[in-house]
């Protein structure tokens, strides 16, 4: 039994599958973690877009390698004049390390136009990556910082519980589903292949 186990495995497609991926894997993350800051650039710039929602709270938005840093316009000292501007910082790999994963189940696939799929599929993955950065970001300064930088924000009770459900899904939801996701709609026709195989076997 044990020793026909290696040879049903390597028969497998789905097993050859998952092995393929799990090579894969190191290799994306490495090339993941070399250019997230041009990830980040991009994100910077759909970030920069989404705080236009909450007027002045956020005065710029500035980029230090994979890290964003969002220079608001609340004073951290005791008066409305007094100390400086507080500023936050997001590190943007906490929400993007799902583009690796991604990327390792498109090569493991090994279907046509898959450096074209890959490509589509990090673009499409960007705006939920600035979804849960942004979402920090208004965590930090509603919920997570003193009350008297929170009550210049003025987001009310209600707010702050919409900020929170928002960051929780954007940090332990979005960045594992959402490539899950986008993988399956690029490759109906191979998972359909894979099924098929299975079938039969």
């Amino acid at each position: 039994m044990n020793g026909s186990s290696p040879a049903v495995a390597a028969r497998s497609p789905l097993a050859r599958f998952v092995v393929t991926v799990l090579a894969w894997l190191p290799v994306t993350f490495a090339v993941w973690y070399v250019v997230a800051p041009v990830l980040m650039f991009a994100v910077k710039y759909l970030c920069a877009l989404a705080v236009l929602l909450f007027g002045d709270l956020v005065s710029a938005v500035e980029q230090k390698g994979s890290t964003l840093v969002f220079v608001t316009s609340l004073r951290a000292g005791q008066a409305a004049q007094a100390g400086g501007l507080v500023t936050v910082s997001v590190d943007g790999l906490l929400y993007s390390f799902g583009m690796p994963m991604f990327a390792a189940l498109t090569l493991a696939a090994r279907e046509p136009r898959r450096w074209t799929i890959l490509a589509a599929g990090i673009v499409a993955l960007l705006p939920f990556v600035a979804f849960g950065v942004v979402a920090d970001l208004l965590r930090a300064v509603a919920v997570s910082s003193e009350s008297l930088v929170a009550s210049q924000a003025g987001f009310s009770a209600a707010q702050r519980e919409v900020i929170v459900f928002a960051y929780q899904f954007g940090t332990l939801i979005l960045p594992t589903v959402t490539p899950a996701i986008a993988w399956v709609v690029t490759h109906r026709s191979f998972l359909e292949r894979m099924r098929g195989m299975a079938v039969q076997r």
